[in-house]
């Protein structure tokens, strides 16, 4: 009886224990290099509102999209161009109808406050007195392409050229300035909108428009979470924070 009675009380207690919480769904993000910094606030603001928690796999916009292409289990791919997300729609690999352009991003020259060079406008950047300037990959990035492309439109790109050192994606661009390494960085207006130093933007008559578009992996099964996180960038909360950020509405459709 008393074994019993023993069985009987832990049988009740283990019916007592509190239900374990369930685990929040999650939705894998491959997100071009340039929003490293407004989706750290775009993440937990989604996840407030949906429940559902966003993991970010930042690169530049072409790894991202070798890696899709190689089956990389992406659910939403938030490139910084519409070229490469109209490659992989081309391919099949994007829902049908999920691609969309979510931002148009801006172009800046940084020059970080332990710079000694005096720079007030790109065409500055020919001066002895600037020796580096870190450039994003232009064949990876398209922040990269519009860089050379400006000062190519400048006329001055052969004179700095030898100047220039190439980062992976536009994030490794700026870790240039901030360890001393650069004396000018072209980067996202996004990525140093709240650096030391000067921020000069680059006038986008200068560059192709950087219109940077999303679209839904085909493969992921988790369809219904990304539809949400696109209308979040789209018309919610999101495109708020995304305009805090420097980042400029789309141009209307034609």
């Amino acid at each position: 009886m008393t074994r019993f009675a023993l069985l009987l009380v832990l049988a009740t207690l283990s019916g007592c224990r509190p239900e374990q919480p369930q685990p929040k769904p999650e939705l894998t993000i491959a997100a071009a290099a340039n929003l490293t910094d407004v989706f750290q606030r775009v993440g937990p603001r989604f996840e407030a509102d949906t429940g559902i928690h966003p993991i970010f796999s930042f690169a530049s916009t072409a790894q991202l999209a070798r890696q899709i292409e190689n089956a990389a289990p992406f659910d939403v791919f938030a490139a910084a161009d519409s070229e490469h997300v109209a490659q992989l729609e081309q391919k099949g690999l994007l829902t049908a109808g999920s691609r969309a352009i979510y931002a148009r991003g801006v172009l800046a020259l940084w020059i970080p406050a332990s710079s000694k060079a005096a720079v007030e406008r790109v065409q500055d950047l020919t001066l002895p007195g600037v020796h580096v300037i870190a450039v994003a990959k232009p064949e990876l990035a398209p922040y990269g392409q519009a860089s050379v492309d400006t000062l190519q439109k400048l006329g001055i790109w052969e004179q700095v050229k030898p100047k220039v050192v190439y980062a992976e994606n536009i994030s490794m661009a700026r870790q240039y300035g901030q360890s001393k390494n650069a004396d000018a960085v072209f980067t996202a207006y996004s990525l140093v909108l709240h650096e030391a130093g000067k921020v000069i933007q680059v006038d986008e008559t200068l560059h192709k428009p950087i219109d940077q578009e999303l679209g839904i992996v085909a493969k992921s099964n988790r369809q219904e979470a990304a539809r949400k996180f696109v209308a979040f960038l789209l018309t919610g909360a999101g495109k708020t924070i995304l305009a805090s950020y420097g980042y400029q509405s789309p141009a209307p459709s034609r």
